[in-house]
């Protein structure tokens, strides 16, 4: 089993990479889509679902490529993972998503400071990270349970969707919520937005971890060392 260090540094370092591409490619995607938010919005996208399949794979067998507190958390729950790793792990995610997104101001010459201003509120939005961070959680579980390889691939085409199912653009992600927040661009939310959707990932999640402790009870692993197991997020 690789280090606690290498562990908690493949965390940051992963959800610094997932963040750099959502907020620089809804950066690009704007400048590029000349006013039309849907095709920024395809632009935004892709980049987020395909950078998400790469880093599960490359961080996968380090960390288990959760980058997201709302994964971690369900690990921990389900007794797969320590609860000392997973409070490790949350900070590494939050701290390395803010870092993500400075990255993502600097390369593209903005100021690294920025504070959203784009409103995303309201029961629809809400409900929409609920079903967002629910659907992910039930496509890591079951993947783990019968088709562990499959999780880099099904996480990343799940978040692509999810892009364009939910009402909110799927943040699934309380990390990514919160650096998100520090982004006054496409991609960014608002502060006053942030609590909300955050308590709508963990609801979203607490059921998800339920339910699939029931659907995949035959396939679940009774490790209780499962740090490594592969996951991921949005």
């Amino acid at each position: 089993m690789p280090s606690a260090d290498r562990r908690i540094v493949a965390e940051w370092l992963g959800t610094t990479f997932l963040l750099a591409a959502v907020v620089g490619s809804g950066i690009m995607a704007h400048k590029l889509a000349g006013g039309n938010v849907a095709l920024a919005l395809l632009c935004n996208t892709i980049p987020t679902g395909a950078i998400l399949t790469v880093l599960i794979l490359i961080f996968g067998p380090i960390s288990g490529a959760h980058f997201n507190p709302a994964v971690t958390l369900a690990f921990a729950c389900r007794g797969e993972s320590r609860w000392t790793t997973a409070c490790a792990y949350i900070v590494a995610q939050i701290v390395g998503a803010i870092a993500g997104v400075w990255l993502a101001h600097l390369m593209f010459e903005l100021p690294m400071w920025q504070i959203s201003l784009t409103q995303r509120t309201g029961s629809g939005q809400w409900l929409a990270e609920c079903i967002a961070t629910s659907g992910l959680l039930l496509t890591i579980f079951g993947c783990i349970a019968r088709n562990p390889a499959a999780v880099p691939y099904a996480v990343g085409l799940y978040i692509t969707s999810a892009y364009w199912f939910t009402a909110s653009t799927s943040f699934a992600n309380p990390a990514v919520t919160i650096a998100r927040a520090l982004s006054d661009t496409f991609a960014g939310i608002a502060p006053s937005g942030v609590g909300a959707f955050i308590a709508a990932q963990l609801l979203g999640a607490a059921g998800a971890t339920a339910l699939s402790g029931w659907l995949w009870k035959d396939g679940r692993s009774d490790r209780g060392d499962g740090d490594l197991r592969p996951t991921g997020t949005s």
